[in-house]
């Protein structure tokens, strides 16, 4: 069956024409998308997804808007987990563990950054709401799914292989979020709304969700007008506990007198830090989509949109940490303590108490509360003019914006103070123990990045072709260009530092938490005075403490009773002491901006033969790629930055343009009537993260002198870094045995020549070196080569296969199930960052003409997460139960009762065997929802 593309209009397609060869190319929906159908239970709806499934010539699998409905999905995510091949993670890979709600997509056992995001066949722009997901590393391509409420989808299709009329990007696939247009629906007035709550049981808060549609069209069917609105609460707690990174290495700099004193500890690593960690969050999501649709004749179809999402997303988090630090422990005696060597060969001290002749720090609390959001929307314009029976041209352009902002991280950190301190690594299913003898705590510290605001904006404009030849094999011939910018980039972001109130002037020194503030207040006739101490620098009282069943379900034995003080009470105390001045606190350092032109051409053959279709075609893409960060300047240097407290800086950028030629072939064969097979071979192209790109650099220049050649160290970012390139092949036969019935299998081979992975990398930096030949002489500016460690290119493979099942059984009963094995790893043999080995979907249901029933389990295996803290870690395998109840008063009302994380799953993450690196409970969620429709 041939793929048709949706309508563009006569107007947009000369102004694009017109106005520059940045054009835009996505097909639009096909004919057996069916458009007009109303689906109304879940077995028409499994019947509707699989007739996608089953007439298409590509490997796509589909899920409709009754499917979405049928389950508690309350982001588009949640959905996709049912589909063979797709993984969902419930983070990004900037560190902020896991939480309840999904939040990634990616497929077949990769990194989310590798699966393309579309909403109505365009990309869309991203936000993030963490501050390490906003400028930390690995930050990518991928969308943060908690921004796309269910409620806006018509239906999710997954592509699994390319083809040249589609946009590049997607090395695994596509996800292409299709949402309603106001000429497909039954009635020309159409409204329906959705009231409910949410009932959290670890906050144990309930919150309100609301949301709207409201449809027009003419009973011409030429014009159509759609709104729709979402206003949605949650509560979250996340109680956790954490063993943050394993870098440190007892020996003879590290740690000297422990390890004279104790030979056998030199070589051990500890962890460097161990915590109870609270997260709480209040989290309102709110936005809307507009479209109006117009069709005055049969030839000619224009749709405008115009969507927007944004989620407050304020957090509060506090750690209450043990130290095992070597530089804190040099000073110990240990006592009671058990090293273990784990399969790698490393050894790691799991257990140990150690004591202090007088109360020392032990430990640190950090206190952070942030205010904190992320959005994403877009404007649209797409259209079809049919020219004759043969021609059809499509056009489509837009712009999307997405921003992810921490306006503010009050902190404080307090010193943990003790005598005695002991901790215990109790595996990677419980949680470590860990403990202070009459722990007190006094100011030690402030930190936080402020104003932390990262943009991401991408604009587009299409034309595609579409000529019915019908000579021989060849049906239809397709061609199109495609434009597009997309830019990534971060406002001046600012690091808080020892300060004082508005209005009083920060004199000089730094924090000494036992004199006088160094601030002035106002004193006699016109003088100033030095503050007092308790004005500023005393600590609020702690006004909160942990809830009593903190902790529960993770293990035992660490601290649970921890008093806080309150947000309001902690952004009061940083206004106090703290200066947030945007010149003298810019932190230059940590901003990056990335630019990519990219233009595209492409030309497909449709074909179709007896008992069979397909298509081959080729796709050519020029990238135009232009990075920028600062640095420290040099002393020649005229500095970009001046007046910072962090030194000077210096803008550098770097350039990269390249072109690929990626060729793609499918067919499809009807082997039987009940039996369809698929063979596809493509080429892709995935461009690199973009602060894998910032030019950023850390460089330690120790030893390096003008009259030698040494080679230097430190870390940097890698602005020549070549996107992913990969050859794939995906092959898979699906027997359809019966009406809303299916059983298929197939293989899948990803053959990446440049992967992006962390590594080490020679590159040539200007630094100042000194002459050692010349006595007195000044440091002068030379170019050396230093090996830094960052991200790098590699081969890298991932192999793997799929089956899925699925089938209604008797009295209104239906079962589905489905497995995927996916093994990457690069060409040194390390696994791949997103790999997930296995993962399967279980799942049931019932429906009746007034109840249905649903219930699934999703289990994904171990997953390399990423670096954090210098540690590279993994979440453990992990299922999750949802299930959802519905009944139908009639046509007009219906009532259901979704859960989700039903079995309150934890989330296990580890180093190795021996070391952990959390466990958090995030508990279950319970979403009570009325619909109503007019």
């Amino acid at each position: 069956m041939k793929v048709k593309q949706t309508p563009i209009s006569q107007a947009v397609l000369i102004a694009l024409l017109g106005a520059s060869s940045t054009t835009f190319a996505q097909q639009a929906p096909t004919p057996q998308q069916l458009d007009t159908v109303t689906i109304t239970g879940i077995r028409a709806s499994q019947e509707k997804s699989l007739s996608v499934k089953r007439n298409a010539d590509a490997h796509i699998d589909v899920i409709s808007a009754e499917d979405i409905g049928k389950m508690p999905d309350k982001n588009v995510a949640d959905s996709l987990a049912r589909i063979p091949g797709v993984t969902v993670l419930n983070s990004p890979a900037g560190g902020s563990g896991g939480f309840d709600e999904r939040d990634r997509v990616g497929l077949r056992g990769t990194n989310p950054s590798l699966t393309q995001t579309l909403v109505d066949g365009h990309g869309i722009a991203n936000g993030d709401w963490f501050v390490l997901d906003q400028t930390g590393a690995g930050v990518g391509r991928s969308v943060s799914f908690s921004l796309l409420p269910s409620e806006l989808v018509s239906r999710v299709e997954v592509r699994k292989s390319s083809e040249a009329s589609l946009v590049e990007g997607g090395t695994a696939g596509s996800v292409n979020i299709i949402t309603r247009r106001p000429l497909d629906f039954a009635k020309s007035l159409t409204a329906e709304v959705g009231v409910g709550a949410v009932y959290a049981d670890l906050p144990k808060k309930t919150d309100p969700q609301l949301s709207a549609l409201l449809n027009f069209r003419n009973e011409a069917r030429t014009f159509g007008l759609m709104v729709q609105a979402f206003s949605e609460q949650r509560s979250l707690r996340r109680d956790g506990v954490e063993a943050l990174g394993y870098i440190n290495k007892l020996d003879a700099t590290t740690a000297p007198a422990l390890v004279a004193a104790r030979p056998d500890l030199n070589g051990v690593f500890t962890p460097d830090l161990i915590g109870s960690a609270l997260f709480t969050q209040e989290r309102e999501r709110k936005g809307g989509l507009i479209r109006a649709q117009i069709k005055p004749n049969a030839n000619f179809d224009t749709v405008l949109t115009a969507f927007s999402s944004k989620m407050e997303a304020d957090n509060y988090n506090r750690n209450y940490l043990m130290a095992p630090r070597g530089g804190l422990l040099n000073t110990a005696t240990i006592s009671d303590y058990e090293v273990k060597t784990d399969s790698n060969g490393n050894k790691t001290l799991t257990k140990a108490t150690f004591n202090w002749a007088t109360p020392s720090t032990a430990g640190y609390y950090d206190l952070i509360s942030r205010k904190a959001s992320a959005e994403t929307g877009f404007v649209s314009v797409d259209s079809r003019l049919k020219v004759s029976d043969a021609l059809t041209f499509t056009a489509n352009a837009g712009t999307s914006r997405g921003k992810g902002k921490t306006l503010s991280q009050d902190v404080v950190e307090l010193a943990i103070v003790s005598s005695r301190a002991s901790y215990s690594l109790n595996g990677t299913d419980t949680a470590p123990s860990f403990s202070f003898t009459n722990p007190t705590t006094r100011a030690d510290w402030i930190f936080g990045a402020q104003n932390v605001v990262v943009h991401d904006k991408e604009s587009w404009a299409q034309i595609d072709g579409e000529y019915d030849l019908d000579v021989g094999v060849l049906k239809t011939l397709k061609f199109g260009v495609r434009g597009a910018q997309h830019k990534r980039y971060t406002d001046p972001i600012v690091a808080q530092g020892p300060g004082c109130a508005s209005g009083t002037p920060y004199r000089a020194g730094a924090f000494d938490w036992s004199q006088p503030s160094a601030c002035s207040v106002a004193g006699p006739n016109g003088t100033t005075v030095d503050a007092p101490q308790n004005s500023f620098y005393t600590l609020p009282a702690f006004g909160g403490s942990y809830p009593s069943n903190f902790g529960s379900g993770l293990g035992s034995g660490f601290p649970t009773n921890i008093p806080f003080i309150t947000a309001e009470a902690l952004a009061d105390y940083n206004r106090r002491v703290t200066t947030r001045d945007p010149v003298t606190r810019r932190w230059a350092e940590q901003e990056y901006s990335v630019k990519e032109n990219s233009t595209a051409a492409y030309v497909q053959g449709d074909l179709m033969g007896d008992g069979w279709s397909g298509n081959v075609g080729l796709r050519a893409v020029r990238t135009k790629q232009s990075s920028s960060s600062f640095r420290a300047s040099l002393a020649s240097e005229t500095p970009t930055i001046t007046g910072s407290a962090f030194g000077n800086y210096t803008v550098t950028s770097s350039d990269l343009t390249y072109t690929d030629w990626l060729p793609s072939a499918s067919v499809r064969i009807d082997l039987r009537s009940d039996i369809v097979a698929r063979l596809a071979v493509n080429r892709t192209v995935t461009r690199a993260d973009y602060t894998a790109l910032s030019g950023y650099t850390a460089l330690n220049s120790t030893g390096m002198f003008l009259d030698n050649t040494v080679v230097g160290g430190g870390t940097a970012g890698n602005p020549k870094l070549k996107p992913v390139r990969s050859t794939n092949f995906d092959g898979n036969i699906e027997w359809y045995f019966a009406p809303r019935a299916f059983v298929s299998a197939g293989a899948f081979l990803m053959d990446m020549s440049s992967y992006i992975t962390d590594g080490t990398f020679r590159a040539n930096y200007p630094v100042l070196l000194i002459n050692t030949n010349q006595v007195g002489g000044n440091p002068q500016l030379a170019n050396r080569d230093f090996l830094v460690t960052g991200p790098v290119n590699k081969k890298a493979r991932v192999k793997g296969v799929e089956f899925a099942f699925e089938t209604p059984i008797a009295a209104n009963f239906g079962v589905m199930a489905n497995y995927t094995y996916a093994d990457g790893e690069d060409e040194t043999g390390d696994v791949l960052r997103g790999n997930v080995k296995n993962s399967f979907t279980l799942g049931g249901f019932f429906e009746n003409e007034r109840f249905s029933a649903r219930v699934n389990y999703s289990y994904t295996d171990d997953i390399f997460v990423g670096n954090d803290r210098g540690t590279k870690y993994f979440q453990k395998g992990t299922g999750v139960l949802s299930a959802s109840l519905g009944y139908k008063f009639s046509e007009s009302f219906s009532v259901s009762l979704d859960g989700q994380n039903l079995n309150d799953p934890k989330l296990k993450y580890y180093a190795s065997e021996l070391q952990p690196r959390a466990i958090y409970r995030n508990g279950s969620q319970y979403y009570l929802t009325a619909r109503v429709k007019f």
